[in-house]
């Protein structure tokens, strides 16, 4: 008799975890502020995972439309911890009705996706295990030197302000080495010691910036996972309950010390501008994990939550939209193709579009309690679409975006490369185009979108031809290995 099949981390599992996720949620709905809302959030993965849920779909899609997700229903879980409606906050009535409008964008961003992606041909046998016949040294010298060429591009971006974003998408390749080497490890399960140092490393180096960067590591393994198909056991799943319970220990301690820490770094002056040395910024953050018990974990879950869930900004900008709308017609459009299509490089006089400023004028609000020494905030994207069509309208600029997205996906898909190196390449353009999900402004997500298509075309065309060679000549593997 034959034995069991080992289920694997794919779209399937994911569908079922889904489904039982929705029926949990189902049966709190009846307990909660918004029954109804909540009960329709709860039950969205599950919805999008069975719209997107192709074996060849890119596994960027998911993280793209979950993530989004996430944001928006963690709005229906502060409303328990409120204990009250969305609609009865602070943000006002219109908080309730951002919420089911965001749910709605990403069931049509899913049927974009679906619409574009979802023919894609399987991947032959090679094609999938190409991977593997390289040897894991060597795609650790790869891995390091891609940490050597995003440090260069993004110094560079910050000297040459009018190649800022050319040089950001240049700057992925560490995601897509990163994501490489974690498949190759899961797959031929060599290697392991060294991804975990790297992983390490990649914690480490994010702490020490002046954003969140430590949590794009746990996004990047955890999608590399279900690229790979690990092999799902109970080692596999005590393994992710664990990854993400040091995700979140991780971003509650960041949300403990932010504050403090971005005063510490900069000086207390109002910019990004990091003033302090490496190893200080080392010691000081030491120096707060070592008392990490002083931390009031309720409070800062709380603010964690808040800052993770975009909906009220969202709400805020429906209601001026409705009292006094915007003069000109289609105005974010407009001004985010404007600035698109005039690349900096060539118009070196263009004015800044200011993401801070946009908000102002969209919601009527003074940012002081958002912003700090020199960050941002932004509408999002599903905002700038609202204020420019209105609902439903809102949703066809949203399924425009969705289908732009997936053709550049569908483009490095059909590459001439092996299967994992493509799913690397379409999750470095989904985390540059949804790292921050719903605040991703229009412009920023159109003109990122472009910029990585162009950059990474002639990467793809150029530059991972020749590092594959080197690749195969250290493996002792004949050229014609090469596609």
């Amino acid at each position: 008799m034959p034995a069991p099949a080992v289920p694997r981390l794919d779209f399937e599992l994911l569908r079922r975890v889904a489904f039982y996720f929705a029926v949990v949620n189902l049966f709190v709905a009846p307990f909660v502020p918004d029954p109804f809302s909540h009960a329709v959030g709860g039950a969205t993965p599950f919805a999008l995972l069975s719209i997107i849920g192709q074996p060849t779909m890119p596994k960027g899609v998911a993280f793209f439309l979950l993530w989004q997700w996430a944001q928006t229903f963690s709005r229906a879980l502060q409303s328990i911890f409120d204990g009250e409606s969305m609609a009865n906050g602070i943000a006002g009535p219109d908080v309730l009705q951002a919420y089911w409008y965001a749910l709605s964008s990403l069931i049509v961003l899913a049927l974009a996706f679906r619409l574009v992606l979802g023919g894609i041909k399987s991947p032959t046998v090679r094609d999938y295990y190409a991977h593997e016949r390289w040897r894991a040294q060597d795609l650790i010298l790869v891995y390091v030197g891609s940490i050597a060429a995003s440090v260069f591009f993004n110094i560079a971006s910050r000297q040459v302000g009018s190649l800022d974003q050319p040089l950001f998408a240049a700057s992925q390749v560490k995601v897509v080495a990163l994501f490489l080497l974690c498949t190759y490890v899961f797959t031929t399960g060599r290697g392991g010691g060294t991804l975990l140092a790297a992983i390490f490393i990649e914690i480490l180096v994010g702490f020490t910036g002046f954003l969140s960067d430590f949590r794009a590591v746990f996004i990047y393994v955890a999608f590399a996972a279900l690229a790979a198909r690990v092999r799902w056991t109970f080692t596999a799943s005590a393994a992710a309950v664990i990854w993400l319970a040091l995700l979140l220990l991780l971003a509650l301690f960041w949300t403990s010390v932010k504050v403090e820490y971005r005063d510490y770094v900069t000086g207390e002056t109002e910019s990004q501008q990091i003033r302090v040395p490496l190893d200080e910024r080392m010691a000081y953050l030491g120096d707060k994990a070592l008392n990490i018990g002083d931390t009031k974990w309720g409070e800062t879950s709380y603010m964690l939550l808040i800052r993770f869930a975009y909906v009220d900004i969202f709400g805020q900008v429906i209601g001026v939209a409705e009292n006094a709308p915007e003069a000109v017609p289609m105005r974010q459009w407009k001004d985010a193709l404007s600035h698109v299509l005039q690349p900096r490089v060539l118009f070196p006089g263009k004015a800044a579009l200011s993401d801070t400023d946009v908000y102002m004028r969209l919601t009527r609000a003074d940012p002081t309690e958002y912003v700090r020494l020199g960050t941002s905030i932004s509408v999002g994207y599903m905002a700038e679409n609202y204020v420019d069509l209105g609902f439903p309208g809102m949703l066809a600029g949203i399924f425009v975006i969705g289908v732009m997205l997936a053709l550049v996906m569908k483009y490095f898909m059909a590459r001439p490369l092996p299967w994992m190196l493509r799913e690397g390449i379409v999750m470095a353009f989904a985390f540059s185009a949804g790292g921050v999900g719903m605040e991703m402004s229009l412009p920023k997500m159109l003109g990122g979108m472009l910029m990585f298509f162009l950059v990474w075309s002639l990467i793809a065309k150029f530059a991972l031809p020749m590092v594959m060679r080197w690749l195969d000549q250290r493996a002792g593997l004949p050229r014609t290995m090469t596609p």
